[in-house]
């Protein structure tokens, strides 16, 4: 799961100035107030639950004798692992840049906002890999992180068939609903884009491409017509939005908390009933068709809906509608990043159109003219390469003691990472590795081989946007299927330009993430013929 996003507090606990400032300022504003009228009995509470919050983190990071054996990238006692933890928020990739070179790849240790974590090297990939999960948890790391147990339901973690059968029938399924995803694409873009004869249009990036992203995984999540209503796109897109920010917040008090405050942040709780009432007959339609003509009827909908359906584990609409939601939540991908690359780098145009048109002319818009598209391919994975959504990943909890096979002590309850950051851009591993080379990994496969070692969905040691191991993403092959299309139908159909600039838009970090700058606005353009006409640098400039 991707999706750590900047903090949005709802009313009630918008304060100014950072989570720090957040817990001092109030308390503070509140003692004030005290001096001047009673405090009312919530304002008594509140000041309580303040100070209780603020000792809680203060001494949960200030407590790291147990990692005291592993070095630190910045201060490691309180009060300055505070400040420490503050600069990570805003600079985490240089913070682990910093300590993959000063610490030659072994383990050092990082303070976030509410715990220590501890960030591994290459080398101990391997120790993930073969880890159990009673060793090393990523269910644990992620509900610790994103507080799935209190916002969506211990259920999901404790019986997590949604993984097995998006792991089992999104790559099975493939060739069958392909032609959905195709459908939904090419229709998404041209009714968003609502683009006339040869006039260029301005659209917002990131918020046309989420609105496609979501048409078209939603058209293999809950199929027609249910995957192009604005409510149901809108709440989508919003959810992971307010998982995270609902998290961050409970993130702020001590653990005994957590139940009570999750139970009054509306967020994530709005989102879930928004869904049920869209899935609710949806649902119940698909149970009656079953009690009527079995497991099998000649309409049967392939959806992840109803593959859901289809295991038996769980038959109300909330149960459903959670794991329907969280399957979303998993499903944030980078095109945007893509988009921009496109835009920032006219002179890759060509070499992308030809490659498209070629396969296309022969094999039409298939599964497998798609498999085919190495160029497009290569262009999506060094875009993730270099703009994934995360700085870190392969994050794992340590639920027992353990050691590494170098023979480092790993407390149990200690986080884990790996800086995906830097290793992406590894020199020992890529040539020019801060340069986007978008044929990179096309040109890795010139030899013949077509080794899928270096196709986008691949994981290995020096690439995994997608995680690493078996807990590797599951839905990546769905994925890589929408992105080239999307790209494949761009290259195919518009010219495409940036609407007041000329460079790549830096991108936005904060904490672990990696954001597509949301303020970009891009600018499309019907091609005058989809196959050809056009000479090279036609995005934006002029055509045969």
């Amino acid at each position: 799961m991707n999706g750590v996003f900047m903090m949005q507090f709802p009313q009630k606990f918008k304060v100014p100035g950072t989570i720090m400032v957040f817990g001092a300022e109030v308390f503070i504003r509140r003692q004030r107030i005290c001096s001047l009228m009673d405090m009312s009995l919530t304002n008594y509470i509140l000041a309580v639950v303040v100070c209780i919050t603020v000792s809680a983190v203060a001494h949960k990071l200030s407590k790291s004798s147990n990692l005291d054996h592993i070095p630190s990238v910045g201060y490691s006692s309180w009060p300055l692992s505070y400040v420490s933890s503050f600069k990570y928020v805003n600079n985490a990739a240089r913070i682990l840049q910093e300590g993959y070179d000063k610490y030659k790849g072994t383990p050092f240790k990082v303070p976030t906002l509410n715990r220590w974590v501890v960030v591994v090297g290459r080398q101990h990939l391997e120790d993930v890999k073969k880890s159990t999960d009673d060793e090393l948890s990523l269910v644990q790391a992620a509900n610790d992180f994103m507080k799935v147990d209190y916002l969506i339901g211990p259920e999901v973690n404790s019986n997590s068939y949604h993984i097995s059968v998006a792991r089992i029938h999104l790559t099975r399924n493939l060739g069958l609903y392909y032609p959905d995803v195709k459908d939904e694409v090419h229709t998404a873009f041209e009714e968003l884009l609502d683009l006339k004869d040869n006039v260029w249009k301005s659209v917002p990036a990131v918020e046309t491409v989420r609105e496609i992203v979501c048409r078209a995984s939603n058209r293999v999540f809950v199929g027609l017509p249910l995957c192009r209503d604005p409510d149901w796109i809108d709440l989508n897109s919003r959810f992971a939005v307010d998982v995270a920010t609902d998290a961050h917040i409970l993130n702020l008090f001590p653990k005994f908390l957590v139940p009570l405050v999750s139970k009054k942040l509306p967020n994530t709780a709005a989102g879930i009933a928004r869904a049920m009432k869209h899935l609710d007959p949806l649902i119940k339609e698909r149970f009656r068709h079953m009690e009527e003509h079995g497991d099998d009827w000649s309409d049967k909908p392939n959806d992840i809906l109803q593959w859901l359906i289809d295991e038996k584990e769980e038959s109300s609409t909330r149960q459903l509608t959670l794991r329907v939601l969280t399957i979303n939540f998993a499903s944030i991908h980078t095109f945007t990043q893509a988009l921009y690359n496109l835009a920032a780098y006219p002179q890759y145009v060509q070499p992308l159109r030809e490659e498209v048109d070629a396969i296309i002319r022969e094999h039409g818009w298939t599964k497998e003219a798609i498999a085919l598209m190495r160029k497009v391919d290569s262009f999506l994975a060094e875009t993730q390469r270099l703009e994934g959504v995360l700085t870190a990943s392969v994050q794992r909890k340590a639920m027992k003691d353990l050691a590494l096979s170098d023979g480092t002590f790993i407390p149990k309850g200690t986080h884990l990472f790996v800086p995906t950051y830097v290793f992406h851009r590894d020199s020992a591993v890529y040539d020019n590795p801060g340069t986007f080379n978008p044929f990179r990994f096309s040109e890795l496969n010139d030899d013949g081989s077509e080794s899928a070692r270096h196709h986008m969905v691949a994981v290995s040691q020096d690439y995994f946007p997608f995680g690493y191991g078996k807990h590797a993403c599951p839905g990546r092959f769905l994925a890589s299927n929408e992105l080239k299309t999307m790209l494949a139908h761009i290259l195919m159909s518009y010219d495409v330009k940036f609407e007041d600039r000329v460079s790549r838009p830096r991108s936005i970090h904060w904490d672990l993430n990696v954001m597509a700058d949301p303020g970009v606005r891009v600018m499309f353009r019907k091609r005058a013929n989809n196959f050809g006409g056009y000479e090279r640098g036609s995005f934006g400039l002029k055509g045969k």
